[in-house]
């Protein structure tokens, strides 16, 4: 399947992700236009990084296109203010041909990829797709990590502290010593952790320990 093949398909699945590319050439952002609507992909242009601010609606799917120098803020600069303010869109810098130096900058900095100018349209394609799908993945973990929050949110204290101790590997004998409460009683409130967290084993368990953690939830201690 070819690339524009499946940025069609994916604009066609429901909400389709936008490639905002911020470029202040005009006859730039024009064939941008051109070549991302023609292939079915929904794209936003800017001539600054001070209009894409105004314009972006934080948490909308898609990705940046981003030129390196830009007027006023420049494109490391808007890297960077996205990056401060926690607001985690793809980024795909555009780059001319003395610019590799600082497009090797903007990847350490946590951008996806770059294009270097003069690029060819199947590249570009490629890249922003590969770029839409980081930002699915991304959206997809950020999504599982609110149900686990939620799921843990719905434990007691108590509960808590069982999970945390099942998690490690702890025996429900080894546990209601170290809580001072009978065995019945934890094997009571590690049935409701596991109904309640939504798992059917301890492995899963510790999965869902782990990405607790990432969300700044850390299990009881």
């Amino acid at each position: 399947m070819s690339a524009a093949t499946q940025l069609e398909r994916d604009a066609a699945a429901g909400a389709a992700p936008t490639a905002y590319v911020v470029d202040d050439d005009e006859s730039i952002r024009t064939l941008w236009r051109w070549l991302l609507e023609s292939n079915g992909v929904a794209v936003q242009t800017f001539a600054t990084a001070a209009a894409f601010i105004a314009a972006y609606r934080c948490g909308d799917p898609g990705c940046l296109v981003l030129d390196l120098r830009l007027p006023g803020m420049s494109g490391l600069e808007l890297q960077a203010y996205l990056r401060e303010r926690e607001i985690e869109i793809p980024i795909v810098f555009v780059t001319g041909y003395g610019d590799v130096p600082a497009a090797v900058s903007a990847l350490k900095g946590g951008a996806v990829d770059f294009i270097q100018k003069p690029f060819g349209y199947r590249e570009v394609l490629t890249i922003i797709a590969k770029a839409f799908e980081h930002d699915a993945a991304i959206r997809a973990q950020r999504a599982r990590s609110t149900q686990v929050s939620a799921r843990y949110a719905l434990l007691s204290e108590r509960e808590r502290e069982v999970m945390k101790h099942v998690a490690e590997g702890k025996t429900n004998k080894v546990i209601a010593t170290a809580l001072g409460i009978s065995v019945k009683t934890v094997e009571f409130h590690r049935a409701h952790v596991m109904e309640k967290m939504e798992v059917a084993s301890v492995a899963e368990l510790v999965q869902r320990m782990v990405q607790l953690t990432a969300t700044g939830l850390p299990p009881a201690h």
